[in-house]
């Protein structure tokens, strides 16, 4: 049953059907909600008769039985029309209120029909002629409840709705209706996983503590617009990777005598992060659900070997990826065999093959291994195959630890090898020799030094930083407190850092090429792709003729052809 306040009396507190209260004081004056770009609410409008009238307000306001069936039984049962979104009819309410049905079923707040139902269906009171709003803490419990969901599938929270409009709970001038807040406020969040198995699987998905429970398709922690940017953040610099590790393997082809060890591992080096960004761009070209996602469960890839495109995505990413970080390892190792050892590009490049087995074969083994274990997972924040992104375990053998293991062995290398370059440069300056030549080789092996830790370092403090939070974003993601301000969550700007710097070294790696020779080289490869070729006879004369030059007797260019012919030189 309803209680209305009598015109004028001071109201604490109005309780009617389901535990909702009407709260505040009663305003002297004739007060609406207003909404963002709308009119505000008439109250006091007269709006045309309407079958199922129980009463009639002060001011002409006409109340009638509630028809939209997501708003009956809903703690009261007469509105009036037309309400503060303009809608004359209850069946004009009723087909947009229902478009908020899938939200009301899945139960992301239990606030969510009643907040809907006093705005498109409000309370008429016979006797009390003034808006009755919703208050302001009902509006953000059920937009807490249920915004994350919305955003999940692209949709904002509608700014008609907002709930700063709406007046505060306790507002001594404008009355509003609210829950007990002994009543449950919010349900945690939706999380997209299939409600019946579509086939029997051994595996036991948990996430953030939860059992059966999987990661959506995409990262639910970020907007909408967070999450084209960082499709478009990792498209941009995996094609810039690609176009300058493709111009520095490039330019070794066409001039290999030219980069000699120790310098050489630099091209390989630029070769693996070449076949990285093509991992990206694939994922680019083919899209993010294709590549990171389960088709038939609609969530992300956990613990598999395929399907195959998820699976040539890892290898790209992980292989080459490590396989770069050991190149870098041999690279500071035969800088360190040059300075530190005296030992000539000669007998460095006897080691050649040891080289090349050590960097592909130890890459090779960890992916077979994952592949075996089944441990590749889909990143919902890239769209892409790795492994590490759903299991902590895996992320630390996998990825951290041989990463840290790399850049330290590198390191250490490259520190001996520094030590002994300014070794070699006192003594030259003692015997008076000019140092340039060393010095302008001492820069830019810094220079590249510097191009390479530098990322992999914050590489390396990116993921640690994933590591130690995950399960805290996982079960506050799972068990949310909406209205808790330090709600534990990842700084999207150390997602983005993490995959620039995965890319940049590509970048960088051609600052070894950037000089003149590389332009007299493709000076050089051009003159001879756009030389015209020789006829096949005079060709064969030219390299016959230094062979004939060494006898006594030089035969007359008349019988030359007759004495000696071609085909026998």
């Amino acid at each position: 049953m309803l209680h209305t306040p009598r015109p004028g009396a001071r109201v604490d507190t109005e309780r009617f059907g389901g535990g909702r209260e009407v709260r505040g004081l009663k305003a002297a004056e004739d007060l609406g909600v207003w909404q963002p770009g709308l009119a505000p609410c008439r109250p006091a409008a007269t709006p045309r008769p309407a079958r199922g009238m129980s009463g009639r307000g002060e001011a002409g306001l006409v109340c009638q039985e509630i028809t939209v069936p997501m708003c009956k039984g809903i703690g009261y049962n007469l509105t009036y029309m037309p309400n503060q979104f303009n809608h004359d009819t209850q069946d004009e309410a009723g087909l947009e209120v229902h478009q908020f049905w899938p939200l009301v079923e899945i139960q992301c707040s239990p606030d969510l029909r009643f907040f809907l139902c006093s705005m498109y269906t409000p309370i008429c009171l016979p006797d009390y002629t003034k808006p009755l709003p919703p208050c302001r803490s009902v509006c953000e419990r059920a937009k807490a409840g249920c915004s994350p969901i919305m955003q999940q599938y692209g949709f904002a929270w509608p700014e008609r709705m907002s709930c700063d409009s709406l007046p505060v709970l306790g507002d001594t001038e404008v009355l509003c209706m609210g829950y007990n807040h002994t009543e449950a406020t919010t349900l945690p969040p939706f999380f997209g996983k299939p409600t019946r198995p579509a086939k029997d699987t051994a595996k036991n998905l948990t996430t953030g503590q939860v059992v059966n429970c999987a990661m959506p398709c995409y990262q639910p922690y970020f907007t909408q617009d967070e999450k084209t940017f960082a499709t478009f953040w990792i498209g941009l610099w995996s094609i810039l990777c690609f176009l300058s590790t493709s111009t520095t393997v490039a330019t070794f082809l066409i001039d290999m005598e030219r980069f000699k060890y120790p310098e050489r591992p630099i091209i390989f080096l630029s070769a693996c992060y070449l076949f990285v960004s093509v991992g990206y761009i694939v994922r680019l070209v083919a899209g993010h659900a294709n590549v990171a996602c389960n088709p038939e469960h609609h969530h992300i890839h956990y613990e598999t070997t395929g399907p195959a495109l998820c699976t040539v995505v890892f290898l790209l990413l992980y292989f080459f990826g490590m396989a770069s970080s050991i190149w870098w390892v041999i690279l500071s190792l035969t800088w360190f065999l040059a300075a530190g050892m005296k030992w000539g590009n000669e007998a460095i490049a006897s080691y050649a093959q040891y080289f090349h087995l050590a960097a592909w074969l130890i890459p090779s083994a960890k992916s077979i291994a994952v592949l075996a274990l089944s441990s590749v997972d889909g990143d919902p924040v890239a769209g892409v195959c790795y492994v590490g992104n759903q299991s902590l375990e895996n992320l630390r053998g996998f990825v951290l630890a041989p990463l840290v293991v790399y850049l330290f062995t590198g390191s250490l290398f490259l520190l001996a090898g520094f030590v002994s370059l300014f070794r070699i440069r006192s003594v030259i300056k003692q015997g008076g020799t000019k140092t340039d030549k060393l010095e302008k080789l001492m820069i830019r092996i810094g220079i590249f030094t510097v191009l390479y830790t530098v990322p992999a370092t914050i590489v390396i403090a990116c993921y640690i930083y994933e590591q130690h939070n995950r399960e805290a974003w996982e079960q506050a993601q799972n068990c949310s407190c909406p209205g808790d301000p330090h709600r534990p969550k990842p700084d999207y700007a150390v997602f983005m850092l993490k995959y620039f710097m995965c890319l940049v070294v590509g970048i960088t790696s051609g600052v070894w090429i950037w000089s003149g020779k590389t332009l007299d080289s493709w000076r050089r490869f051009t003159a001879r792709c756009c030389r015209p070729r020789k006829p096949a006879a005079a060709a064969a004369y030219g390299e016959a003729s230094p062979a004939l030059a060494g006898r006594t007797v030089l035969p007359s260019m008349a019988s030359y052809h007759k004495q000696v012919p071609l085909s026998h030189v």
